[in-house]
Formats: structure tokens, C-alpha cells, sequence
């Protein structure tokens, strides 16, 4: 269990703002066409359950915020498919080796204590030629900004959950034996100064079957 209460109901309000701004595209997009059966990692406060197709079986969802998994409870109640909300960290999931067809990572790999490792756990309990479907903020490829975002994270994760601005996340995500597909970077939230969270990425990374 993650307790960081007052993150949690900032989160939760923001959250709900960003999907009225786009963000709901964003995960549409993110878990169009899954299948079979998920692991969502560090599932908040449930914002992707809507989404998923009815051509998943069932979602394990993993959150070890207690206000945000209760949310997430909620949310599971009205979704399309089977849901069910666990406490658990990305380091130690809960889950059998090869047991999933699918993992999602959303706005989840910026603030887990270790990338290499939650991505290692992913890639575990993945079967071979499942897939990792990922939605985060990453590094930005514009040196100032990249500048900015490392200058930042020396605040920026005590007052935001343990959330950093400037991790390599599609480096790591193929350091940990996943074959990118697909991806898509774009600044979300647009203005006219990109704020140091605003370079994004959604993708598909697969892992080899043999």
C-alpha cells in the first residue's frame, strides 16, 4: 500500500478535467482492439475501465493508492467488462508468470521507484507475444525542454505523487526485452509553452514469442 492522500484527490479532480480536454481520446486509442486477458498497472482511479472492448475477458487492475483504488472500485462496477481492482505495486505484481494476454501501463511509469524494474514484472507476467500497451509522459527530444525537465525533477515527484517529467520510458520500455510496434508522440496539454509534463507517448511493445 502507497498512501499519498493529498495527491490522490488532486489527482482524481485534474484527472476528470484532462479527460473533458482529450485525454479520454488518449485512452480510447490506447486500449483499441485488446483482447484476452489484461493486467493494468497503477490503475489510478479507474479512468480506463470504459474504455476497454468487449473483446477482453477480464482486467486485473493493480493500485496501491487506497483513495484512488476505491475509486477505481467504483468505477469497475459500471464498466463492460470484468474488472476486479487489487492492492499491489509495479515492482511485485500479483500475478502468475505468462498469465495475461495484454499489460497497460497509463501515466504509471513516471512515478513507479524503479522503471527497470515495474517493466521487468511486466514483461514477466506477459505469455510470449502478448503485448504492453503504454500511455506516459516521457523525455522530451527537444534539448531545452529536456533541460527544463531534469531541472524540474528535483521537485517536481514530492508534489506529484513521485511522478517524474523527464524518464526515457520507450528506451526502457525495449531494455526490458519488448519490441516496439507502434508509437505515437504528441504535448498534451497544447500551449504555447510546452509545460515540462506535456511530451507524450502512446504505444505498443511486444514481447518476442520464443
Amino acid at each position: 500500500m502507497i498512501r499519498h492522500p493529498v495527491f490522490a484527490r488532486v489527482y482524481d479532480a485534474l484527472s476528470r478535467r484532462m479527460e473533458k480536454q482529450g485525454a479520454s481520446n488518449h485512452r480510447r486509442r490506447l486500449l483499441a482492439d485488446l483482447h484476452g486477458r489484461v493486467i493494468e498497472v497503477g490503475a489510478g482511479n479507474g479512468l480506463n475501465f470504459s474504455y476497454y472492448p468487449d473483446s477482453v475477458d477480464e482486467v486485473l487492475a493493480v493500485e496501491p493508492e487506497p483513495r484512488l483504488r476505491s475509486a477505481a472500485v467504483r468505477a469497475a462496477k459500471s464498466a463492460a467488462v470484468k474488472i476486479t481492482v487489487v492492492d499491489g505495486v509495479a515492482d511485485a505484481l500479483p500475478a502468475a508468470g505468462g498469465s495475461f494476454d495484454a499489460a497497460v501501463a497509463s501515466l504509471v511509469l513516471c512515478s513507479v521507484p524503479d522503471q527497470s524494474t515495474a517493466l521487468a514484472e511486466l514483461h514477466r507476467v506477459v505469455r510470449p507475444g502478448g503485448e504492453l500497451r503504454f500511455y506516459e509522459h516521457v523525455l522530451s527530444d527537444q534539448p531545452r525542454l529536456a533541460s527544463v525537465q531534469r531541472a524540474v525533477d528535483h521537485v517536481w515527484p514530492f508534489v506529484a505523487g513521485g511522478c517524474h517529467t523527464s524518464r526515457a520510458t520507450v528506451a526502457a520500455v525495449e531494455e526490458a526485452g519488448f519490441v516496439i510496434e507502434d508509437i505515437a508522440a504528441f504535448y498534451f496539454p497544447e500551449t504555447r509553452v510546452p509545460l515540462p509534463p506535456a511530451p507524450h507517448v502512446i504505444g505498443v511493445g511486444r514481447k518476442p514469442a520464443t
